[in-house]
């Protein structure tokens, strides 16, 4: 056999990646030469563009309540640009995530078909897309104020160390943790021009969230990683995943439920502590459904269990929103 007949046939454009959403609007409409580059930035499974800007919209909301004299329009301009940053910044380290990983992800079964170990994009087309990605998001940091920016910066430290944190730890997802919750911090920050505790606790609480949530979906390639040694909380939990789980539930609705009481209780106004409150019992809620629905055995169920956290999210920002106009 030949150099040339041992390479990965060349697929189409039009091919999907195994764990995309179903009928996702990249591999419907999409312009045929952009498809590879969209589906590196994993464009078409939006569920991690939301886990990424979920938080933001928390500390964004929770800041805007807690000092109403800073909302405005500008908490406007910070509801579209962090939508339009975690877009951008999921890309981004996504992109990173499988330039590092692309060896390995030719390995696993969910992961062969991604851009890069399928042949869909080379490594210098690949790295040219994520700094394109990174400068575009720059343009909209710099709107924030100078505080904001400083921890939108440092930020990137934790993006570039998360792949590699499966390769000697068991618990990377607690790096990832630490990276896509991050801007509960920044955009509290960006909105009330100053850190605190609220922040710090909103941002504990989303780490609590993502190890609930990776662990799910983690078990999807269980048997792949135990075959070529990559770490997980889900080898790490095994059959005590429920346990675990159950743990980080209630730490994370314990935590924001105290970023919440921290950050309103100088108001002294009791209708708008309860709305926001809401807002993490609801989270606890959605999360308790999911524990009771869970079979980590079943690799579909815990796709579905996993991409269901963007509603979870979302019910803790509705409150919070709700909050700043009460």
């Amino acid at each position: 056999m030949t150099e040339t007949d041992q390479r990965p046939e060349a697929p189409a454009h039009s091919k999907a990646v195994a764990d995309a959403a179903p009928a996702n609007w990249v591999d419907a409409y999409a312009p045929a030469p952009s498809r590879p580059y969209l589906r590196l930035s994993r464009a078409d499974r939006p569920v991690g563009t939301w886990l990424l800007l979920l938080p933001c919209w928390w500390g964004l909301f929770l800041g805007a309540a807690a000092h109403p004299e800073t909302a405005g329009w500008f908490t406007l301009w910070l509801f579209v640009a962090s939508a339009a940053g975690a877009f951008l910044m999921r890309g981004a380290g996504c992109t990173w995530n499988d330039i590092t990983d692309r060896d390995i992800d030719a390995q696993v079964a969910r992961t062969r078909s991604r851009p890069l170990p399928s042949g869909q994009v080379t490594l210098r087309q690949a790295l040219i897309w994520m700094g394109a990605q990174m400068g575009l998001a720059a343009l909209i940091l710099f709107t924030f104020n100078w505080l904001a920016i400083g921890l939108g910066l440092m930020s990137l430290g934790l993006v570039a160390l998360y792949p590699f944190a499966k390769r000697f730890t068991w618990w990377p997802q607690v790096f990832l943790g630490l990276a896509i919750n991050w801007g509960a911090v920044l955009l509290w920050t960006a909105q009330t021009g100053a850190l605190g505790l609220p922040p710090v606790f909103l941002y504990l609480a989303g780490i609590c969230w993502t190890l609930f949530y990776d662990t799910i979906y983690a078990h999807q390639d269980r048997e792949d990683d135990a075959l070529i040694g990559v770490k997980s909380t889900a080898r790490l939990f095994g059959d005590q995943t429920e346990t675990w789980l159950r743990g980080f539930l209630v730490a994370a609705v314990v935590l924001m439920s105290l970023a919440i009481i921290y950050a309103l209780a100088p108001l002294a106004d009791p209708l708008k502590m309860s709305l926001a409150l809401a807002g993490a019992w609801a989270l606890g809620l959605h999360m308790n459904w999911q524990l009771g629905k869970l079979d980590i055995d079943d690799t579909e169920k815990c796709l579905r269990l996993f991409r269901s956290n963007r509603d979870a999210g979302l019910l803790a920002a509705l409150f919070l929103a709700i909050a700043i106009f009460v």
